[in-house]
């Protein structure tokens, strides 16, 4: 077995189970490799010499071999760590750092309670459909979210105008700061925040929600994923932010997008004993009512 392993910062309280989990490693003679920028941080952080240690910076030289790709930080880790992971098909682990998430639902304080049945299979793998961006003159590295792509204004205080067309008919023109589109992955995040409902990740469904719209009557619209939503969009200024995931793109308006589903998903690891009901009841306390 090999096993990849990635994050974006440490700190010093996570040294003892950082160290813990690679002393288990190097005890069960199970290979790694190590994120190039984040095994400088658990150099310094655990004062190890991991100079032999295979390191990895992109898609281009992460082995397809890997059998697991574990996450130290939380969901915004794992949606960075797909970038790298892309079409691969190499499962996800994701060890929470910090407060609890819909995707990193491994505490790090009890992961090595996790780790025995985690590498011997016993685990629930939940495949997460991804949105592709395509467009016709703009170059876009890596056109693929996980959570969700945002359409918002730019340098203007005024609503931009987006023209919304489900596979060739007119869907809406969204008055609004933006409009975003999500996966079920993604229900959970900004498109809540913005009125939007939860799906289920096995839903196929895309969720059309709009940013702080003009009109009253606009509400949050599911789609299915197998569906080609095409976008116009409209301003008072010449340019909009495209987003895909965290990652911020400046578009002219001349630049119209093409949203469907990713030919390839992103395999996330659910331990038996932490299913995503359980971690939705967790998270949005239902159930917390004393009358229940």
């Amino acid at each position: 077995m090999k096993v990849a392993i990635y994050g974006l910062k440490t700190s010093p309280e996570q040294k003892t189970s950082l160290m813990n989990f690679l002393d288990e490693l190097n005890r069960r003679n199970i290979q790694y490799t190590i994120e190039k920028a984040f095994k400088q941080n658990l150099e310094s952080l655990l004062e190890l010499d991991l100079s032999e240690i295979e390191s990895f910076t992109s898609y281009e030289d992460l082995q397809p071999s890997i059998d697991l790709f574990f996450t130290f930080g939380g969901d915004g880790t794992i949606l960075s760590a797909a970038t790298i992971i892309q079409d691969k098909n190499i499962p996800v682990v994701g060890v929470n750092t910090g407060r609890l998430g819909f995707l990193a639902t491994i505490n790090l304080e009890k992961l090595m309670d996790s780790l025995e049945t985690i590498l011997s299979g016993n685990y629930i793998i939940s495949s997460r459909s991804l949105i592709e961006v395509i467009s016709d003159t703009a170059e876009i590295e890596f056109p693929y979210a996980l959570n969700e792509i945002t359409v918002t204004r730019r340098e203007t205080t005024s609503m931009i105008t987006v023209d919304a067309y489900v596979n060739g008919e007119f869907l809406n023109s969204y008055w609004a700061d933006g409009l975003i589109v999500s996966t079920p992955t993604g229900s959970t995040g900004y498109s809540l925040s913005c009125g939007g409902p939860i799906v289920h990740p096995e839903n196929n469904t895309f969720i059309v929600t709009a940013i702080a719209p003009h009109n009253l009557n606009v509400r949050p619209y599911m789609i299915s994923d197998h569906s080609i939503l095409d976008l116009k969009i409209h301003s008072r200024v010449d340019e909009y932010f495209l987003s895909l995931d965290a990652r911020n793109l400046p578009l002219p308006t001349t630049v119209e997008l093409r949203l469907k589903k990713a030919k390839f998903k992103l395999k996330i690891v659910e331990p038996k004993d932490k299913t995503y009901l359980m971690t939705l009841r967790d998270k949005m306390f239902w159930g917390s009512d004393k009358r229940n």
